[in-house]
């Protein structure tokens, strides 16, 4: 299993008229985050996530109606698709852009997804090894952690840096929310599945209640499962599509995802 599937709205969303500084924001031959009108009605917010390969957190967003910008080397290169710019970069990479988007005011939200693999407490038996190989190793984990809470935290807009059980905690201290994926499966019935996740958030971020759907039988142990292979860490940090609708139903300007 690689990008997870987008799972699209069973009827279009309105979009919240917006109506203030209505501009474009370019990058290099694309639009990195456009503030365009739609029918008429006004101008769309911005959404961005960081460290996204999938884009399944901002994707209830896109679907009403937002523009979203995804940072992760893993694209490949820069492109945009419909309301959805993704960019090939580290967060380092794309700070100049990404200032500008905030400068604007239309920044919605901001989502941080920083790698786990040398944070997360459950490989902590191959810090050692990595720590021989690269002795800043955990230090340039946290380097990034800490660009996506500072992205967020300069937004002014609800925000969360998000990461497993992880050594995350030893730097950002105990995080403000959490939650298994099971606990949205009313909104998404295929994330019946257990992965206890951390949230660090901030700018008014309303953590959703959890909405579960009890038919569902007891949750699987998917994640702790999945076999080894070069999607397997892809695999284990795709946003779950039921948090991610719980998250925009909470904090977003416009209707519920439905």
């Amino acid at each position: 299993m690689g990008l997870a599937s987008k799972v699209a709205p069973s009827e279009p969303l309105p979009v919240h008229p917006r109506t203030d500084r209505p501009q474009r924001h370019v990058v290099g031959d694309c639009v990195a985050a456009h503030l365009c009108v739609v029918s008429g009605r006004g101008v769309v917010s911005v959404v961005i996530s960081l460290c996204d390969l999938t884009g399944n957190m901002a994707q209830p967003w896109a679907d009403a109606g937002y523009d979203v910008i995804l940072v992760d080397p893993q694209h490949g290169m820069d492109n945009t698709e419909g309301r959805i710019t993704r960019l090939a970069r580290t967060v380092l990479e794309a700070m100049p852009e990404l200032s500008e988007v905030i400068r604007s005011g239309e920044v919605a939200a901001v989502f941080g997804f920083p790698p786990c693999t040398d944070m997360a407490v459950s490989g902590a038996r191959w810090f050692e090894s990595k720590r021989l190989a690269d002795p800043a190793f955990f230090g340039k984990a946290i380097d990034v952690a800490e660009q996506c809470r500072t992205v967020g935290m300069l937004s002014g807009v609800p925000w969360f840096v998000e990461n497993p059980v992880s050594t995350l905690a030893q730097v950002f201290g105990k995080p403000t929310n959490w939650f298994h994926p099971w606990h949205y499966t009313a909104l998404e019935p295929s994330d019946n599945y257990t992965k206890r996740t951390n949230l660090w958030a901030g700018g008014g971020f309303i953590m959703p209640a959890k909405q579960i759907d009890t038919t569902l039988g007891e949750p699987d142990n998917r994640i702790h499962m999945a076999a080894p292979g070069p999607e397997r860490a892809n695999f284990r940090s795709a946003t779950p599509m039921g948090f991610a609708r719980a998250v925009f139903n909470a904090n977003s300007r416009v209707h519920s995802w439905r």
